[in-house]
């Protein structure tokens, strides 16, 4: 189990507490939100990252919008305040069905009061059950691995950790809970640029853990693979098709073509809130373009007025062009198994796991 140290949410009535995920390794920096405005501002900048974060703190933020507003409830202004969180980050489907749960529950309501209690709850609730889920998915990974083998040889990209949920993880949960029954891993972090999630990140909660971890470059997987026996990929997701197409921040898809070409497993980790059984293909998910100053830049800060740039942070020829795609889909070929809080399992079997 992770301690409280990684806990990227807290609230409290009225304020939610945010990690700062931008200042990380550096320092730990605590962000104070207040209103719906500064918690999708926080989410677009990725301040806070990782699905199921995301849709926990959209639910605050929702939280936070009801609470500005007093009297009777107008129809139009809750489907504004849901709308506006929504287009926060539109790629994870955890913050789809956080919202549409939260919709449901307001439907009936008369006054703004009653939508602030019931949003705050519907909060907690989510920050319980995916803790619980993350503990539970854990546990399965498990059953993956082999009891005789001692030692784990595992690759991993983003971050996928407490950072990204309410605690535990979903690909780091695995790795914790491999450590956990007693084996010792070694973890290989792609860096995964251009927001270095998994050497800020992931390093740094594995360093905390006391988890070996190397850091590689995304461009160092096929050279990983021939080198080192490798037992498995294990990624989080941030929305998974019906028919296994998944898609995961980009980079992904590369790192899973390399797995295949070289026989090693590639798992995703997913909670249910992740499947999305509405869209048949990974063709329909909706993939989010970022600013291209995150690519040919890497340190930029926010001053609240607009962006200061660093010289020293320059990585590519001033006016040069970049393409910044957040995520990429992996095609449910290249996937082995599914590990989730209800077991693993082959992306042919999703329709009738999920229906049970």
């Amino acid at each position: 189990m992770v301690s409280d140290r990684f806990s990227p949410i807290s609230w409290q009535t009225g304020e939610l507490t945010l990690l700062d995920q931008r200042s990380l390794p550096k320092q730990k920096t605590f962000l104070k939100i207040r209103t719906v405005d500064e918690t999708i501002f926080a989410i677009r900048e990725m301040a806070v990252r990782g699905a199921p974060a995301i849709a926990i703190t959209g639910v605050f933020g929702l939280a936070l919008g009801a609470k500005a507003k007093s009297g009777e409830v107008s129809p139009g202004e809750l489907t504004d305040l849901l709308s506006k969180v929504m287009e926060s980050r539109p790629t994870a489907v955890n913050l789809s069905y956080a919202l549409k749960e939260a919709e449901i529950r307001a439907k009936q309501v008369l006054v703004w009061e009653d939508v602030f209690s019931i949003w705050e709850t519907l909060a907690l609730e989510l920050m319980q059950n995916d803790l619980s889920d993350n503990l539970n998915l854990g546990k399965n990974g498990l059953s993956l691995f082999s009891e005789s083998k001692s030692e784990v040889h595992i690759v991993t990209h983003c971050n996928t950790g407490a950072l990204a949920t309410a605690g535990h993880g979903t690909a780091l949960g695995v790795i914790r809970s491999l450590r956990d029954a007693g084996k010792k891993v070694i973890v290989y972090a792609d860096e995964t640029r251009p927001f270095l999630q998994g050497s800020r990140l992931t390093a740094f909660e594995m360093m905390e853990e006391g988890i070996e971890c190397y850091i590689i470059t995304d461009g160092m997987s096929g050279w990983l693979f021939n080198n080192r026996k490798i037992d498995a990929v294990l990624v989080g997701c941030d929305r998974v098709a019906a028919n296994g197409d998944t898609a995961n921040k980009i980079g992904t898809y590369t790192l899973a073509i390399s797995a295949k070409q070289h026989e090693v497993p590639f798992y995703v980790c997913a909670t249910k809130d992740s499947f999305d059984l509405k869209l048949e293909t990974g063709s329909s998910i909706p993939i989010e373009m970022r600013r291209e100053e995150e690519v040919t830049r890497f340190d930029f800060l926010k001053d609240g007025k607009g962006d200061i740039f660093l010289p020293e942070g320059m990585t590519a020829p001033i006016g040069a062009r970049a393409l910044n795609p957040s995520f990429d889909i992996t095609p449910h070929s290249f996937i082995r198994n599914f590990i989730t809080e209800f077991g693993c399992f082959p992306p042919e079997e999703i329709r009738t796991r999920l229906r049970k």
